[in-house]
């Protein structure tokens, strides 16, 4: 009897042990299906925790497609220390399936892969010295424009570069680079004339007023506007990779249209990728707002437009007011907005626009891109990067198809 007990005894104190050895781990298959007729190269796939139910709080994943692991990352897209989506990179030939194994697990892994991005936002100390931050916020009466050393957050993929102005225009501004690689970290957005002479890229846009490449704008009825009054304003690097960087600029309180919007918009950048994809949130449902969006009207420039939500513009100009030391930059933009959102097509002085509208909705979302003439890798004329973007275009209208498998 004594010999039975303790046999029940020790089942029992060994069963919350295996249990909870079971509950700290789940792998689960993924299918991803590409259903164009081209092949999808690092194309983005991106998964809700919630949606694994893996009933447990997840701090390390790995992806397998058969025996190679596949670089990914868990973001934590709220600051509640939670990672809310897993996000990876992955091939895929025309009409095509592959199916990866995710594992996921309770307990943290010290593992690292090969940065696809980089960001970084700095503030200038009284010495000068360039100090990293990660989220900023500012009331809205205030400037700190000048103290941001390159003016907000950089980021950047072996492509190209981009930054965010902190400021009430929060423009989408442009580095373009002469041969792939990381330039940021080491430039810091303003290339030294050493660093000139071994090939570094530079800023290659003088935006102006202007919404850049693809800034939300407000709208006045005859201009876009800037973003204000509000009453903070707060730009974040939420992730710095290394297969995706997240860049956060939130406005509270925007008075607009009759409205107050809590308004983030947020721009994620893939490794392998040029174009940025651009989400917008608000907190409450958005009414009968009107806001716009496009392209910057370079002087002398060139433009395309579809007529459904893709708009681009190819132009030379002085990327900064430096005539002497600085050449004129040509460059490719554009900016592709889903049809459901667009209300009207319409420009002003500097920019070619699409007036944009989310009645009852609390988030859009829109794509944009660049190239820069100086690339060995890139576009080298008006209709080389004009036919790029109609094939851009069409590559976003066919995502990757993703089905998680029971």
């Amino acid at each position: 009897m004594k010999k039975e007990i303790a046999s029940i005894l020790l089942f029992l104190c060994s069963c919350p042990v295996a249990i909870f050895a079971q509950s700290t781990e789940k792998t689960i298959s993924v299918e991803i299906a590409n259903e164009w007729n081209k092949t999808k190269t690092d194309e983005p796939v991106v998964l809700k925790i919630d949606n694994l139910k893996a009933g447990f709080l997840v701090k390390s994943a790995t992806v397998c497609e058969g025996s190679t692991e596949i670089p990914s990352q868990l973001d934590d897209l709220n600051g509640d220390r939670r990672a809310d989506e897993l996000a990876f990179v992955i091939n895929l030939a025309p009409k095509s399936k592959k199916t990866v194994k995710i594992t996921l697990s309770a307990k943290k892994s010290n593992k690292q892969y090969t940065p696809r991005v980089y960001a970084e936002m700095l503030i200038s100390d009284k010495k000068g010295k360039h100090v990293p931050v990660q989220s900023v916020t500012i009331p809205g009466t205030s400037n700190i424009y000048n103290q941001m050393h390159h003016h907000g957050p950089a980021f950047e993929s072996d492509l190209v570069a981009y930054r965010i102005y902190f400021d009430q225009k929060q423009t989408v501004d442009l580095y373009g680079k002469f041969n792939k690689g990381f330039e940021i970290k080491e430039s810091q957005f303003y290339p030294t004339d050493e660093q000139l002479a071994r090939g570094f890229g530079d800023d290659v846009l003088l935006v102006g007023s202007s919404c850049g490449l693809g800034t939300l704008k407000g709208w006045d009825g005859t201009k876009a506007t800037h973003i204000e009054p509000v009453s903070t304003r707060t730009e974040s690097i939420v992730a710095y990779g290394p297969v995706r960087t997240i860049i956060d600029v939130r406005d509270n309180e925007w008075q607009y249209q009759g409205a107050e919007l809590n308004m983030t918009n947020r721009y994620i950048l893939y490794g392998g990728h040029r174009d940025v994809v651009v989400e917008t949130f608000f907190e409450e449902p958005l009414k009968k707002e009107i806001f716009c969006t496009g392209v910057q009207n370079i002087k002398g420039s060139v433009s395309y437009s579809d007529h459904k939500g893709l708009i681009g513009c190819w132009g030379r100009d002085w990327p900064v007011n430096d005539t002497i030391k600085y050449a004129k930059e040509t460059v490719g933009l554009a900016t592709c907005i889903p049809q459901k959102y667009i209300k009207s097509e319409m420009k002003d002085k500097v920019n070619y626009l699409y007036s944009i509208s989310a009645e009852g909705e609390k988030y859009f979302r829109y794509n944009i891109t660049f190239t820069s003439m100086k690339e060995t890798f890139g576009y080298k004329t008006p209709d080389a990067w004009f036919a790029y973007i109609r094939q851009w275009k069409e590559d976003l209208e066919h995502p990757a198809v993703v089905k998680i498998k029971e």
